[in-house]
C-alpha cells in the first residue's frame, strides 16, 4: 500500500488519522489500538480480507473495534463498539 503511514505507533492508512480527528473518536489512543492488536479479546476475518479486532480499554470502560487491511499489518480503521457483546 503506496499510502499508507510508516511506524510509531504502527502501519496506518490516512483515513485512520482523518477518522480520530472526530470529537467521537477522541478519547481513542494509538497505544488503545495497539495494545487491542497486540491482546484481542475477539478477532473476525471479514469476506473482503481485512480483519476486525475487539478489546476492552479498561481507562474508558469500552470495547474498542480495530479493523486493519488484509495485509494484516494496516490499521484502517478504530471505534468505541457499542454493539459488542464478548
Amino acid at each position: 500500500m503506496a499510502d499508507r503511514l510508516p511506524p510509531p505507533p504502527f502501519w496506518r492508512l490516512p483515513y485512520l488519522e482523518r477518522q480520530m480527528a472526530r470529537p467521537d473518536r477522541a478519547l481513542v489512543r494509538h497505544d488503545d489500538i495497539a495494545a487491542t492488536l497486540s491482546a484481542p479479546t475477539r478477532t473476525l476475518r471479514q469476506e473482503d480480507g481485512r480483519v476486525r479486532y475487539w478489546g476492552w480499554v479498561e481507562r474508558e470502560g469500552r470495547w474498542l473495534r480495530v479493523v486493519v487491511e488484509p495485509d494484516g499489518e494496516t490499521v484502517l480503521n478504530a471505534f468505541w463498539d457499542r454493539g459488542f457483546k464478548p
